[in-house]
């Protein structure tokens, strides 16, 4: 069954009327202009002030965000957010409309999470935004996530409706929304095309928890290397083009609505921070800023490698040379964050890391002519240093890894000291694909499944990190139509958490198809369902079997004897335990559980796979 065919878009975002407005000319606004937005958005009706709002609930706190249509100087900049209660609606607080953009951020602390409300949110006007804050979903079994990114107006040959994805989404009814990147595209009119963003995903976004990250062409870059947020004037040399107020006009119109920021302290040029964490049901997602701390490349590339400066087309280069002392990726402010998230478990069962792309170079041509590169630099899987630190950063945390932006979904798993040593993440396809990468290496894959391709199986990336590829979506010739559109293999992908077995499903949607109909096929590859515990890599070592005393799903620290430094941190399911460890040790195990502890110093790993006495640790 096909969902939304061909529905049209509402309206262009360069120059926008809007749903519900009273038929006027788009207009420009001083301040919007003043920010660098050149949005032309005309003014609505007074009962459709209000455009759509945003929420996530954490930690006993709701934060949400309201995005209003235009307002006039005579109207008024105060909103209310309401509360159904026995039938009846009741205020329980308002907020001024920022003038710059026109939201309005709620923050309402001891927040009753273990029930569903119903909210509005409501202009003096008349107008209205109504929707549902779910009740937090851990008594379910199994969290659902869906995962978005590249909302592209494209691609090729005109603008194609995505109704198709709101239907598809509600049906499969996830617990929460994840989008990570590039929601908007038109890179000077953000505030148009982020309320044509907000209409075209209203029903969705209206009644569960969402997180919007933004991304380079979000900020109105081709690519981003964030550099700490430094003005500069050529992308690559790390910073920002846009100016900085267009910068914060973007996030506090994304980001407003997320969990209060770990690290609130502003980078350079004032732009803010977002980088936080959301725990959904027993899942706790850290979502994280893989952009703004980036170190620029420019320089790197000589013309004799290759025609740009952020990619390599020629054979004779030595990737180590790229990997630069003292360039960042993540940051030292966030490496610390996901240290100390690894080890806060408190009313966490697993956990899984957000951010807008992958730590690897998982692509090899890109564009409508399918140009060839050894090195895309806009990849995180540069520079090699600081990606190595976030690969183990993740594996310490026995987090999964969930992304976007390469517009070409692939399930990879990462390698650090050999292949698959560390854990999963699956890049999700764009919404839809205005600009197609293929992975199609040279050589061949090695180890690969039986019956996969050529391009799956352990390779190097251009920039020598190792990586295992198990499914892509290289774009191809799919006989649907329109063929602009699924030939580029757009979709969503689609993460379940099971909180008792353990496990991650990966589930990866074309575009167009009735996720519930009989036989309806996800793209070849998917679905496909990894462990937590593979998340901590394979290891030619493994401890003995941990058992525990007196306590079920403890946390169990794993931290080597020698230097300090801890390899592991997670919740385990049950009273015992089968862990890999990357050398004989010694190693010093700590398991702890209702406020109580116990450790075993200097355990040594054998050989994986070999019978050994159980590991016995009593919680005192």
């Amino acid at each position: 069954m096909l969902l939304g065919m061909n529905r049209p878009i509402l309206a262009c975002a360069l120059a926008i009327t809007l749903v519900g407005a009273r038929a006027q000319d788009p207009v420009e606004h001083p301040a919007l202009i003043g920010a660098g937005d050149h949005s032309r958005i005309a003014f609505p009706a007074k009962d459709h002030a209000v455009a759509f709002a945003l929420y996530t609930a954490h930690a006993r706190v709701l934060k949400l965000s309201a995005q209003l249509r235009p307002l006039r100087k005579e109207d008024e900049h105060r909103v209310a957010l309401e509360v159904e209660a026995d039938g009846a609606w009741r205020e329980i607080a308002t907020a001024d409309v920022h003038p710059l953009g026109w939201t309005a951020t709620f923050r309402i602390a001891d927040w009753d999470a273990s029930r569903t409300v119903k909210y509005r949110v409501r202009h003096a006007g008349g107008g209205a935004f109504a929707g549902v804050i779910r009740a937090d979903p851990g008594e379910k079994g199994t969290i659902v996530a869906a995962v978005f990114t590249g909302n592209s107006p494209g691609p090729g040959g005109g603008r194609i409706g995505k109704q198709d994805v709101v239907d598809a989404v509600r049906k499969l009814d996830p617990d929460v929304l994840l989008f990570t990147g590039d929601q908007v595209y038109d890179h000077t009119t953000h505030t148009a095309s982020w309320l044509l963003f907000g209409e075209t995903f209203a029903d969705l976004i209206r009644d569960r928890p969402t997180v919007c990250m933004p991304d380079d062409h979000d900020v109105g870059q081709g690519n981003l290397w964030g550099a700490g947020g430094r003005a500069i004037d050529v992308d690559t040399k790390g910073g920002y083009v846009r100016p900085a107020d267009y910068v914060k006009l973007v996030e506090r119109q994304q980001t407003s609505h997320l969990p209060d920021p770990v690290d609130p302290a502003p980078i350079e040029q004032g732009i803010g921070t977002w980088f936080t964490r959301l725990v959904i049901g027993g899942v706790d997602f850290a979502l994280i800023e893989d952009r703004k701390f980036k170190s620029g490349c420019f320089g790197l590339v000589t013309k004799e490698l290759g025609p740009r400066p952020d990619h390599v087309d020629r054979p004779d280069y030595d990737a180590r040379a790229f990997d630069v002392e003292g360039a960042q990726l993540l940051g030292a402010r966030q490496e610390r964050f996901l240290a100390d998230w690894s080890e806060d478990w408190d009313g966490v069962v697993m956990k899984s890391v957000v951010s807008q792309t992958a730590f690897a170079m998982a692509s090899t041509h890109h564009g409508k002519d399918k140009t060839f590169y050894l090195c895309d630099f806009d990849a995180n899987g540069w520079p090699q240093t600081p990606r190595r630190r976030a690969v183990a950063l993740l594996r310490r945390a026995c987090a999964f890894h969930a992304c976007g932006d390469q517009h070409l979904a692939t399930i990879l798993r990462y390698g650090l000291d050999d292949w698959r040593d560390a854990g999963f993440a699956f890049c999700v396809p764009s919404i839809a694909n205005l600009w197609p990468r293929w992975w199609e290496p040279q050589t061949p894959g090695a180890n690969r499944e039986p019956g996969a391709d050529a391009f799956t199986g352990d390779h190097l990336d251009g920039f020598g990190n190792r990586l295992t590829v198990f499914a892509h979506t290289n774009p191809r010739a799919t006989g649907r139509e329109p063929r602009e559109l699924h030939d580029r293999m757009p979709g969503f992908g689609v993460l379940r958490f099971d909180k008792r077995a353990r496990t991650i499903a990966m589930e990866c949607w074309p575009r167009m198809v009735d996720p519930l109909a009989g036989g309806a096929m996800q793209y070849e590859g998917w679905p496909r369902t990894v462990s937590q515990l593979d998340q901590l890599g394979r290891h030619a070592f493994a401890l003995p079997e941990l058992v525990v005393a007196d306590a079920v799903d403890p946390v169990v620290r794993v931290a080597d004897g020698k230097t300090g430094e801890v390899f592991c941190c997670l919740r385990i399911a049950g009273d015992r335990a089968r862990l890999p460890a990357p050398h004989a040790g010694p190693w010093d195990v700590t398991v702890r559980a209702g406020g109580r502890s116990g450790e075993r110093r200097g355990v040594a790993a054998g050989a994986a796979g070999a019978a050994r006495e159980a590991l016995r640790i009593a919680i005192e």
